[in-house]
């Protein structure tokens, strides 16, 4: 167990050590805030200690709280760093959904164009989700189009989309996820199951069509004997 312990701790330390500088380089006064944001929690409940005659049980709690204020500080910075770097590239919106916590099912780019324009699934208790990033103007023809598909191949589940970008009508990428986990949840757990197969089956099903290359020959004739 000590072996295991002692494994993990690297390695989440790297994984701090990576967060810190792929902030730093966007935002440049992020160790600064932090360290301040330290400083003052723990100044104030050292000050409040001394008022109260306890000043070494307050500065046990201050630092306590200091470092958990650290850590909500560079969380959030990070965060918002994170997002910055990843808004307006290709699959970001992709990334983001599939990082949502279970009860949802992604698939990236179930639909896309020669422009990078692409579309991706989501299906969970609200039903399916299709969001859209890139061109709003031809995203949404995507959109549309995926859309109607949706409703032949499963008629009886709410189909809703989204366009993912900083324009009027459109999802901010950082409000993605929260935007996903705030709709309102119409499906019971089975249905998302059976529906999830059905999609599944239906990707199978198409990958495995023998469609041949290349353009349809004109004069081409299906045989008498395999028609009912």
């Amino acid at each position: 167990m000590a072996r295991q312990e002692e494994s993990e701790n690297p390695g989440r330390l790297k994984q701090i050590r990576l967060a810190y500088q792929m902030t730093k380089r966007v935002d440049r006064k992020v160790g600064l805030i932090v360290a301040a944001v330290g400083v003052v929690t723990f100044g104030v409940a050292l000050a409040v200690g001394f008022i109260v005659d306890h000043p070494v049980y307050a500065g046990i709690l201050g630092f306590l709280l200091a470092v958990l204020a650290m850590a909500v500080v560079f969380g959030r910075r990070a965060e918002k760093a994170a997002f910055g770097q990843m808004e307006g590239q290709p699959g970001a919106a992709a990334a983001v959904m599939q990082n949502m916590r279970r009860g949802w099912t992604v698939t990236p780019a179930v639909a896309a164009n020669r422009n990078q324009d692409v579309v991706h699934r989501a299906v969970g208790r609200p039903g399916i989700v299709l969001v859209g990033e890139g061109n709003p103007n031809r995203v949404r023809a995507l959109l549309a189009a995926e859309k109607k598909r949706m409703a032949r191949i499963v008629s009886d589940v709410p189909v809703t989309d989204l366009v993912v970008g900083n324009g009027e009508g459109q999802v901010p990428l950082k409000k993605l996820q929260t935007t996903l986990m705030k709709m309102p949840r119409v499906l019971p757990g089975s249905q998302v199951t059976t529906v999830n197969d059905r999609l599944r089956a239906l990707g199978d099903l198409m990958s495995n069509m023998p469609i041949p290359k290349g353009p349809m020959p004109k004069n081409l004739r299906m045989p008498r004997g395999k028609m009912r």
